[in-house]
């Protein structure tokens, strides 16, 4: 198989680091939607008995290319990268430890089988599910941080340090930069989904093929993640409900549980709510995972090449200083025989 062939050649850091600056590059080009379905998905219908908004909170986004126009115009066009700074960290730690952790339990089961046969698609989405969770656990405090700097206007705007201890002063005190755990564990449906797919739909389209082309990489990514979003998106609408500030009509009250989002959002806005912001999050996966795969190619072969080229300084080394130590031992020979 040829991802087992990749994941003998490469270390699990390599692979991590090759899929952190493939999420880093892909998520910074399309930051600008990821302001934008954010902003959709916390904003809730309106009514004539909810308390009149204010700040942020007293704009209201009909599409995608509203709320960037509306966004850019009250903002500024910098508006549409706050908090990239806590995004992109975030992003890489979690992709990092995801990319780490997966090669490490998959290159573990792979090992403990007596077969050669690929792991089944379960296999697959549940070995992507052990990794997500690991690196969910670690790196959710980014993930709470970055969702309050997307939402907070102009005049809100605050720094990843401050706007840290906005959370931990709040009544959650420091769980509250694990707000949404629970939702997020759940939500390792999400990568497990996307990769268990990748994985399976590379075996049948490209079967045996070691390296992709980077059109056959994106297409792959692309595929895979609008899966898993569909699949996901009431999960992710209701985890950012949870890491955002509370909506104006709940007068500062947080929500305890996902579940308690998902229903004040069924209540308000009907079913259809669960699935608010889908096409900027679609579009975003779309390219996003497309990139990242795109990206994470080049960057295994660049490591393979590499490590390739290591390997061989390593043996011309081992063979000098072999040629070296039998010269020696023939200069010698002729005084040790007299």
């Amino acid at each position: 198989m040829a991802v087992q062939s990749k994941e003998a050649v490469i270390p699990p850091w390599g692979l991590a680091v090759a899929g952190a600056t493939g999420a880093v590059i892909a998520n910074a080009l399309v930051y600008p939607l990821d302001i934008v379905k954010t902003r959709l998905q916390v904003q809730e219908k309106r009514k004539p008995t909810n308390p009149t908004p204010t700040g942020v909170d007293a704009v209201h986004y009909t599409s995608t290319w509203d709320a960037i126009s509306k966004i850019a115009k009250d903002d500024g066009f910098l508006g549409l990268y706050a908090g990239i700074n806590g995004a992109l960290i975030g992003v890489a730690s979690t992709n990092f430890a995801y990319f780490y952790w997966y090669s490490v339990v998959r290159t573990l089961y792979i090992s403990s089988q007596k077969t050669t046969t690929p792991p089944s698609t379960a296999i697959e989405l549940s070995l992507g599910a052990v990794a997500g969770a690991v690196a969910q656990i670690f790196t959710i405090p980014v993930a709470v941080i970055t969702t309050r700097q997307q939402t907070q206007g102009k005049g809100e705007r605050k720094g990843m340090v401050d706007t840290a201890k906005e959370v931990i002063n709040s009544e959650d005190g420091w769980s509250g930069l694990w707000r949404g755990l629970k939702a997020s564990l759940v939500l390792v449906v999400n990568p497990a989904i996307t990769y268990g797919a990748y994985q399976r739909l590379r075996e049948v389209i490209f079967p045996g093929k070691l390296n992709l082309r980077p059109w056959e990489a994106f297409l792959l990514g692309a595929m895979s993640k609008s899966l898993a979003t569909i699949a996901t998106q009431p999960l992710i609408v209701a985890k950012v409900g949870l890491q955002s500030k509370p909506p104006p009509s709940r007068e500062g009250k947080p929500f305890k549980s996902f579940i308690e989002v998902m229903s004040f959002i069924i209540k308000n806005e009907g079913i259809l709510g669960l699935f608010k912001g889908i096409a900027p999050q679609i579009t975003k996966g779309l390219l996003v995972q497309g990139l990242l795969m795109m990206t994470k190619e080049r960057m295994e072969l660049m490591f393979i090449l590499l490590f390739r080229y290591l390997r061989k300084l390593k043996s011309d080394q081992l063979q000098k200083a072999a040629d070296l130590a039998a010269s020696k031992a023939k200069q010698a020979l002729p005084l040790i025989t007299k």
